[in-house]
């Protein structure tokens, strides 16, 4: 498709780098001490790298160019950063009920504390996995009705509940047992439990 992206002049560029820190989809790389368009997919056509170059060697061009690839551009940023997160925001009370990231998604629903005691929490849990976090507890709310909302109008494929082994924690299981209950919906569902020493139950 013919559509813009940035062009790179390389012999203005110096080699700063400040065009690669300002690309927020790593889509600039330095390469061999100059800056590179590394893939047409990952620029998105904005040019937040522009106004970062010293010597004005970035401009637009209109030309035939992978369309811009938002999912590849997010999954290469978490692989990066070493964050699994695949969606904002992650708080049960500020999540929208229905949302295109809820379909066809494996919900992960964990309880604020889990992601600290358990060092490995975003490889081990996280990945490929939507998640949304809370604690009935400290937020005093019951989050069945709203996740029952959320599991009876998107098209969620499995549950997996994240509690500490606290008492109070298994106010979040039930809370999501309750909320599938609610939804009318039979789907895989399963529990870990992690210690407060920071191992899987």
């Amino acid at each position: 498709m013919i559509r813009k992206v940035i062009q790179i002049d390389e012999t203005k560029c110096n080699g700063c780098g400040l065009c690669a820190e300002a690309c927020h989809e790593n889509a600039i790389g330095m390469v061999d001490g100059k800056a590179r368009l590394l893939r047409d997919d990952y620029c998105d056509g904005l040019g937040d790298c522009l106004p970062a170059c010293p010597m004005d060697a970035i401009s637009f061009v209109e030309r035939e160019a992978a369309p811009y690839d938002k999912e590849a551009v997010m999954k290469n940023i978490r692989e990066k950063s070493g964050t699994m997160l695949a969606q904002w925001p992650v708080q049960i009370k500020l999540a929208p009920v229905r949302a295109p990231y809820f379909q066809e998604a494996d919900l992960l629903i964990a309880a604020d504390c889990t992601a600290y005691a358990y060092g490995k929490f975003h490889e081990t849990f996280m990945k490929d996995k939507v998640t949304l976090i809370g604690c009935t507890k400290l937020d005093g709310i019951d989050y069945s009705e709203k996740l029952g909302e959320i599991l009876k109008q998107n098209d969620i494929r499995s549950v997996t509940v994240i509690r500490m082994e606290v008492p109070c924690c298994r106010g979040m299981e039930l809370a999501v047992q309750k909320a599938l209950e609610a939804s009318g919906k039979s789907l895989p569902f399963q529990v870990s439990v992690i210690s407060v020493d920071g191992r899987i139950l």
